[in-house]
């Protein structure tokens, strides 16, 4: 079972940075990583993709974070980033990291506990 672990949330102020860490970790003897991807979710509203980041690095961003977000990873080290730059109020949610991974099982998607984020102006 492969597990992602976010951490780096919390409270900012409008206009600050934070910087988000997703760290893969799991009991199957061999897992790979695929695609990589963070997503957030605001109160009562639907969980959106943010930012994705492919094994080899392409990237894509959201229309919303674009110049502002930068997705990175380290595949030795099976961790993904996010860096947030110029924080808006409208960027408040829980960001859950994502990722598809395989295995000797099968190919899965896996989830995140998610990491909460608060921007205040």
């Amino acid at each position: 079972q492969v597990q992602l672990a976010e951490s780096g949330g919390g409270l900012v102020q409008t206009g600050g940075s934070l910087r988000l860490s997703c760290a893969a970790s799991g009991s199957a003897s061999a897992f790979t990583l695929n695609a990589m991807n963070w997503y957030r979710q605001a109160p009562g509203k639907q969980r959106d993709l943010v930012a994705g980041i492919t094994s080899l690095g392409s990237t894509n961003y959201a229309d919303s974070v674009k110049g502002r977000f930068s997705i990175s990873r380290d595949n030795a080290k099976n961790t993904v980033w996010l860096q947030m730059n110029n924080l808006k109020s409208e960027d408040t949610a829980v960001y859950y990291c994502h990722a598809y991974v395989s295995t000797f099982r099968g190919y899965f998607e896996v989830w995140g506990q998610g990491t909460l984020v608060t921007v205040s102006s």
